[in-house]
């Protein structure tokens, strides 16, 4: 595996309390990787730290190869949006944007041309020339996120992108990021699950400082090895379905939740009249709902955590 961030025995101290204690982690190079943990849990000071802005207080941080943040070596190649940043609200969206370019490396010409394509591809084209001050919050927020992949650079680090969006604007903004997909590696960290389990392709649980899990997105939900099926009531005949199954895997009945989890022995789901007919064949007898593919990125975190 290419990696842009390799990250080693981590250590960073507030005090007595140790925000990053020991954590490791190795960023695939032009993944989408998502860092999920609970509030403390040291994902912001992860950034932060990596980003040059905290000076650890031991371990190792190799950056795209080449050693911990330097501005003379990273420069024009990495950014970051930090969590709580905040715009200068005399100035406006494109001379904002072109200034950050030009910060980036870019030409003049260059960074007011990349200024006037993001503001576009986020949707603030229209509000080009509007004082910042003027601006909701998410339209702020977009302009921070855009700023980000001015110059193209190479690794950006992104906390909470999508705080404060309306749906509409965090469906774009989920797009966006998407598109960069393959071109540029993205760090995500955020609460919301269900943002990193359709935006990311790798994810790391974090906890207490530690990584408690990193896997890539299908391995973590185990898409490939689990279905999962919906239903009204409990199935009349379980040895039936036990005898269907085989040796080809185990069932797991939930009362609560009238869930039938099918854990597969095999790597993946057989495309076959097991699952595809045979099972909801005799699920149907008992209000087969629905059946979904694998467990949420949700359900594996507090599974891992509790």
């Amino acid at each position: 595996m290419i990696t842009a961030l390799e990250i080693s025995n981590l250590v960073k101290c507030y005090g007595k309390r140790r925000a990053l204690d020991g954590l490791t982690l190795r960023i695939p190079r032009y993944s989408v990787t998502g860092l999920v943990g609970s509030n403390g849990a040291g994902k912001t000071t992860l950034m932060m730290t990596v980003a040059g802005f905290l000076t650890p207080n031991s371990g190792q941080i190799n950056l795209l190869g080449n050693g911990p943040f330097d501005a003379d070596v990273h420069g024009g190649r990495f950014s970051i949006l930090p969590q709580d940043s905040e715009l200068p609200l005399t100035s406006r969206p494109l001379e904002l944007l072109t200034h950050y370019g030009r910060l980036q490396g870019l030409s003049l010409q260059d960074a007011q041309k990349s200024a006037s394509a993001m503001l576009e591809a986020i949707n603030l084209g229209d509000r080009a020339n509007s004082p910042i001050r003027s601006l909701s919050h998410g339209m702020r927020k977009r302009i921070m996120a855009g700023q980000c992949f001015l110059g193209n650079p190479e690794i950006i680090l992104l906390d909470e992108p999508l705080n404060g969006l309306d749906p509409r604007e965090a469906t774009r903004m989920r797009s966006f990021i998407a598109k960069r997909r393959n071109e540029q590696t993205i760090v995500i960290s955020s609460h919301n699950l269900n943002d990193i389990e359709q935006l990311c392709d790798h994810v790391a649980f974090i906890e207490k400082g530690k990584t408690l899990r990193f896997a890539p997105v299908e391995n973590m939900t185990r898409k490939a090895s689990i279905l999962v099926y919906q239903l009204t009531g409990m199935p009349a005949d379980m040895l039936l379905l036990e005898q269907t199954l085989g040796e080809k895997g185990k069932l797991d009945f939930n009362p609560e939740t009238n869930r039938l989890t099918c854990h597969y022995a095999e790597q993946s789901i057989p495309a076959t009249e097991l699952n595809q007919r045979m099972i909801p064949v005799i699920l149907s007898q008992c209000g087969l709902i629905s059946i979904t593919q694998g467990s949420t990125l949700e359900e594996e975190y507090l599974k891992h955590t509790v």
